[in-house]
Formats: structure tokens, C-alpha cells, sequence
């Protein structure tokens, strides 16, 4: 790979890309916790699936007819007042919050403001539209920051509600918990030094190749023997890796790359996507009340325009427009 610069190996403090590094770190120091707190909530019942600490091998994906199918929405979307007795979202409305798992550090999905110091982003408006269902304003909810690998276990032990954090359906992660439909379609791609003749895998034989544990931008490295893995908690620590030199290049969708790119002047997004990353809402496995819940609450954001209005904000200035949300499949019985 061509590196345009030679400070690109090893930045030292005083660079301007070690001030990147630092910068990223420093912003979000605290807020991607490699721990969860795991005592489960008072409405929150565990999933009946064994807790792993991540996705499923793919050599271990069970077979299945089609991931992407959800359960069909509630219909009528209820009232926050008229939310069905004795469900689960009527239990999290007398809890006084809905806790969701979410991302402090994808710029564009999830990440904090370093002005403000709120978590936002594009997944964090999803989380919000669920908030706003159940209580009638979006401010009662808990963004609990977990990593990738902690995404599947949240959700068996009942320590969060929902996942809202670049999750893609899988037929495996199908296996332990429960998926609303496919709220966007993303696509996995390669980060790269600025200059860098690199556009696919197959060009980086012998190369370092950074993805974050427990998600399936990882998973899918074992497709390419001729690159060497390397796992890291989470995109950034990957970003502060790259930066440092100690990985060539970075791999995961391009919604995430995207952001990772906003923030490293001599970073760029390259190549054709080359997998499919179809993004759900995760919740826990019988908690098939709640799912239904979420596809009516997806479904009204999409007909009423918030939907487009989330991407418009968050992903059409790096990703380009798109005309609507994926269309969703209700086909799980």
C-alpha cells in the first residue's frame, strides 16, 4: 500500500494526525465502556437463548429461509395511554424509561457531541421513535454505550430493551434474539491510507485488517486467509490503531467507515461493497410483543417522512440520497 507520508507509519505527538488520534480518544473516553452493567431491569425479562459473547460462527449459522423476515407490526400502532396491558412496552412505561444499547463512537449512527455531550446519530433517532411510541416525548430513554461483542449478551441477560447500534440480521444472531424488520441496508467496505493503491481484500495480502470483535465485518475476514485479522473493542480503538500504524487498513460498513473517514484527513473509503449489512432493531428473543411494536413505530416513520428526514441528516452527505427505507418483510410467523 502507498502511504503518501512517511509520518502516516508512526505519528508522534505534535502531528496533526496524532491530534486526530487524540482528539477521537479523548472524546470519547468514558463513553464506550467496555462493561455493561448486567443486573437485569425490573420489566426486562431474560431471553431464553444461551448468552454468547458474540455472533455466531458463520461455519455455525443455522439454516434459514429468509433472516430478514420480521414479525408483523402491531396494527393499530397503540397510544403511549393505550399501550395493551400486561406487555412488555406497558412495562417499560411503568418503569419510566426504555433502556437501549447504542454506540458512543460511529459518527453518523452513534456518538457523542462533543459540544453537548449527547449521544446522536442515526440509530439514535431510531431509538428515539421508540421512545417517543411508548411515552409520547423522546427523553425518556437510556442510551447504555456497549461495544459490538457486548450486543447479543445485553439483550439475553435483559440489561437493555433494544439494540440500536449497526446490528446486522443474520440468520445465526436469529438463533438468540429477535430482529425488527430491516431498517437500512448497509454495505461492508475498506478504510485506507489517503494515496493508497487498495480497493478490495485481495489487495492486501499480508496486511493487517482491523474490525471490531463480535461483529460480522470480522467474521467475514475469515473469507480472506491471505489478510491477518485484527480485532479490536470497537471502530475507534481500530481508527487509533490505523493511526498509530499498527493496522493497514480497516474494515466494517460504510455507514461506520464513513464517520471514521470524518475524522482522519488522511484516511479514505474505497473499493465496492461486499457484503450486504441489513440493519435491525435487536430485542430479546420472546419479547415478540415489543418487535411487533417497533415495525409499526418503523413503518410510521417511514410514511411520515421522519425516516427520510434521519438520513437526510445524518448519512446523504457522506453516502449520497436514498429514496426510501428498506422495504420491510413480515414474513416470520
Amino acid at each position: 500500500m502507498n502511504r503518501p507520508h512517511s509520518s502516516r507509519t508512526r505519528r508522534t505527538p505534535g502531528s496533526a494526525g496524532y491530534a486526530v488520534a487524540v482528539l477521537v480518544t479523548l472524546v470519547l473516553a468514558g463513553c464506550t465502556s467496555t462493561a455493561y452493567d448486567s443486573t437485569p431491569l425490573p420489566t426486562a425479562a431474560a431471553a431464553t437463548a444461551t448468552p454468547t459473547s458474540g455472533s455466531a460462527s458463520p461455519s455455525a449459522a443455522p439454516a434459514c429461509a429468509d433472516a430478514l423476515a420480521s414479525y408483523a407490526p402491531l396494527t393499530p400502532l397503540p397510544a403511549p395511554d393505550g399501550l395493551p396491558a400486561g406487555s412488555t412496552m406497558a412495562g417499560i412505561r411503568d418503569r419510566g424509561r426504555l433502556v437501549v444499547g447504542v454506540s458512543a463512537d460511529s459518527l453518523l449512527l452513534g456518538a457523542r457531541n462533543p459540544i453537548n455531550g449527547q449521544l446522536e446519530g442515526f440509530d439514535i433517532d431510531m431509538a428515539r421513535m421508540v421512545a417517543t411510541a411508548i411515552f409520547g416525548r423522546d427523553d425518556a430513554i437510556e442510551l447504555r454505550v456497549i461495544t459490538a461483542a457486548q450486543r447479543i449478551p445485553a439483550l439475553a441477560d435483559g440489561s437493555v430493551d433494544l439494540v440500536a447500534r449497526n446490528m446486522t440480521i443474520t440468520c445465526a444472531r436469529w438463533e438468540q434474539i429477535a430482529f425488527s424488520a430491516e431498517y437500512y441496508r448497509a454495505g461492508q467496505k475498506l478504510l485506507v491510507p489517503l494515496g493508497s493503491t487498495a480497493t478490495s481484500l485481495a489487495d492486501l495480502s499480508g496486511r493487517r485488517v482491523c474490525a471490531p470483535a463480535g461483529s460480522t465485518s470480522l467474521d467475514k475476514l475469515a473469507d480472506f486467509p491471505e489478510v491477518v485479522a485484527v480485532s479490536a473493542a470497537t471502530h475507534t480503538d481500530c481508527l487509533v490503531r490505523f493511526q498509530e500504524g499498527d493496522v493497514d487498513a480497516i474494515t466494517g460498513d460504510d455507514t461506520v467507515l464513513a464517520g471514521l473517514a470524518a475524522q482522519d484527513p488522511y484516511a479514505q473509503v474505497v473499493g465496492s461493497a461486499f457484503t450486504a449489512e441489513p440493519y435491525g432493531l435487536g430485542a430479546g428473543a420472546t419479547h415478540v410483543d415489543l418487535v411487533r411494536f417497533v415495525n409499526a413505530v418503523l413503518a410510521a416513520a417511514e410514511a411520515d417522512g421522519r425516516w427520510v428526514r434521519s438520513y437526510d441528516r445524518w448519512l446523504a452527505p457522506a453516502l449520497g440520497p436514498v429514496p426510501a427505507a428498506p422495504v420491510p418483510d413480515y414474513g416470520r410467523g
